[in-house]
């Protein structure tokens, strides 16, 4: 089964793979779609308010958050990582429930990154928005950081995301019931 949708005047058809035995989901992964992540950008770069830096959590939003930031000319973006690196230094962490990864995760922020985010205007950007639980730890650290969110973007707003005024997306991705019919919003 597939959810077929345009995306940034694409049309893809997105796989739905059963999350529970109460609820399926419609798999949307840039990694390797080139056409896909470079209109994405292009169009999320047009809704976005002014910013300094953009950040993103690893790992399906780090090929959008590189097109953005080649798009409009920057040359450095933050990446908030699932495990410290030997690299990190001064690093702090914060926990997250993913509705596409089982358990616990925590993630990362390195320290040298923070420095830099102090004070400063903050985009968070991912590739879909669910729950939010990413987006909200995202958020944490940056506030850790000292730095300010100025925006949330994202290319899909899933389920009940959609009906959030501080999220800006490009499309509203439904949840589905097992036999892949779309969930009406809440």
């Amino acid at each position: 089964m597939v959810y077929p949708m345009t995306i940034a005047g694409l049309r893809r058809d997105l796989p739905l793979c059963k999350a529970s035995d109460s609820l399926t989901i419609a798999a949307f992964v840039i990694f390797g779609d080139v056409e896909l992540t470079c209109a994405c950008a292009a169009e999320l770069l047009k809704k976005a308010p002014d910013f300094d830096y953009m950040v993103a959590p690893e790992a399906k939003a780090i090929p959008l958050i590189h097109e953005m930031a080649r798009q409009s000319g920057r040359n450095e973006y933050f990446l908030v990582r699932k495990a410290p690196k030997l690299y990190m230094d001064g690093v702090f962490e914060t926990t997250v429930h993913s509705i596409t990864t089982a358990g616990e995760q925590k993630l990362y922020m390195d320290g040298a990154d923070a420095k830099k985010m102090k004070g400063k205007r903050i985009l968070i950007l991912d590739d879909v928005i669910s729950t939010g639980d990413s987006l909200r730890a995202v958020e944490e650290l940056v506030d850790q950081a000292g730095g300010r969110v100025v925006g949330r973007m994202a290319i899909l707003a899933e389920g009940d995301a959609a009906k959030r005024d501080d999220i800006l997306y490009l499309e509203r991705l439904p949840l589905f019931a097992p036999d892949g019919t779309p969930l009406p919003l809440d």
